[in-house]
């Protein structure tokens, strides 16, 4: 069957397995004293860590973002979020014994550029104050190319900032003006050339498709910019029309959308141009040159998947602070409150601000493991897991109808025991590793529609 003929057919709503269980299953009744007593019965592992910081502002609303972000002009809100995550970072420093290692280090939001440069030294500081970083450490940021400085991108390498990320979604200044993100070429140029120039080794650039108004022609000359400027990484995601949950997605008129052969026509667009300049596909969106750690990683099945998408550092527990940022432990997942009154409220009391989260089951952890081999091994070995697990697998999971429908169409190969994802299987993970997902058929935590499709 035909790559075109199959985006079409496996063209479902699918979880993206940044977790298992996902986050629809996180429960309500999981409280911060639970948080709590996680932190209390951790605080000598010999995990490393990995810490998350969440800044949600950004200057203005992106129509397309899926993100947990406030748009605002007054930077005083910043400052007061500050000391407000100052304070969740100090009653969590207070549970985490000081001779744990910080391995890796990110920040996302919303933008977190949005802050000014003293103020990311300032927040950079207070995080060193309370937990002790390996020197070695992946310390990444991601950045808005339109609320950049140089100053920024300065500041963050001299701070030892690593890795960075840069939005850019689409060239096009058509597709821009619809999707109010509005950046000509010629920023986006300028700004990477600061990073390159900074001394910045590890450059991620963020692609969207299925925004509106794109077409192939459109989308290949932003791919040519991209490609000719070399980044390090790319990560090319198709944008979820989701306005019951999204509702500033209302600002896009459906009718602007790519219809079904267009979205397609681009996901082959972007598999052809970018194997074509050497860009290897992990999987799940994410491209990188050969030499990249990532793709080193996979192919050594070190290849881990989190809620920062794929790592390196798969044994590390991530602390992660700020409104609705998730932290995870081997046995549990923890959620910080959404809303930042309630944020703000919480943490001024005193209180770890967790909103909801899970104790995960042997099930779930076995389940885990095996959609981890999926979507980073891309091989499962049915024996070896049987016995690391003391399960028999065909009949713990019994899914070989559905293992054998897959390998009819292409995208696995079974072979003595053997689960191969194929290369044509690589678009199409999120398929896959349904078949051992113990939850899909049970109601989640969250009511209404749970998942963007998985092309």
């Amino acid at each position: 069957m035909k790559t075109a003929a199959l985006l079409e057919k496996y063209c479902q709503p699918g979880p993206r397995y940044t977790s298992y269980p996902t986050a629809p299953y996180f429960q309500t009744g999981f409280t911060d004293a639970d948080w709590r007593t996680e932190l209390e019965a951790t605080r000598h592992s010999p995990r490393g860590l990995s810490l998350y910081t969440h800044i949600p502002f950004c200057d203005t609303l992106c129509w397309y973002c899926g993100c947990n972000m406030v748009a605002t002009r007054d930077y005083g809100r910043a400052e007061r979020y500050l000391d407000w995550l100052f304070r969740e970072i100090d009653l969590v420093t207070g549970l985490v014994a000081p001779e744990r290692v910080v391995k890796q280090l990110h920040w996302g939001g919303g933008t977190p550029t949005f802050l000014r440069p003293e103020d990311i030294e300032r927040l950079f500081g207070h995080l060193l104050a309370g937990f002790t970083l390996d020197p070695q450490a992946e310390i990444g940021c991601e950045a808005d190319p339109r609320e950049l400085s140089r100053d920024h991108v300065e500041t963050l390498k001299r701070l030892g900032f690593n890795r960075i990320s840069l939005g850019v979604q689409d060239l096009d200044e058509r597709v821009q003006r619809t999707v109010n993100r509005v950046q000509p070429e010629a920023l986006i140029r300028e700004v990477y050339g600061w990073m390159r120039g900074a001394g910045f080794e590890s450059i991620n650039l963020d692609l969207m498709t299925g925004l509106p108004h794109q077409t192939v022609e459109s989308f290949s000359r932003t791919l040519d910019a991209v490609i000719n400027l070399r980044p390090d990484r790319l990560a090319v995601f198709t944008y979820a029309h989701v306005p019951w949950m999204k509702r500033h997605q209302k600002l896009i008129p459906e009718a602007d959308l790519p219809d079904f052969p267009t979205r397609i026509a681009l996901q082959a667009l972007i598999l052809d141009r970018l194997a074509g300049a050497g860009y290897v596909y992990i999987g799940m969106d994410h491209y990188a040159l050969p030499d990249d750690e990532l793709v080193l990683a996979q192919k050594s099945k070190t290849l881990y998947r989190n809620f920062q998408g794929y790592t390196t550092h798969r044994e590390c527990d991530i602390l992660a602070f700020g409104a609705s940022a998730i932290s995870q432990t081997g046995e549990v997942y923890a959620q910080n409150l959404k809303p930042l009154p309630e944020y703000r409220d919480r943490v001024l009391a005193g209180r770890l601000p967790t909103e909801r989260g899970i104790r995960t089951t042997r099930d779930d952890r076995l389940r885990r493991e095996a959609i981890t081999c999926i979507m980073c091994d891309l091989e499962l070995d049915t024996a070896a897991f049987g016995r690391e697990w003391d399960v028999d697998f065909e009949d713990y999971f019994a899914c070989r109808a559905g293992l054998e429908s897959l390998a009819a169409d292409g995208l696995l190969s079974l072979e003595g025991g053997l689960i191969r994802v194929s290369d044509t299987g690589r678009l199409f993970l999120r398929n896959i590793a349904m078949l051992f997902d113990g939850h899909l058929q049970a109601p989640a935590a969250d009511a209404g529609p749970r998942y963007s499709k998985t092309v």
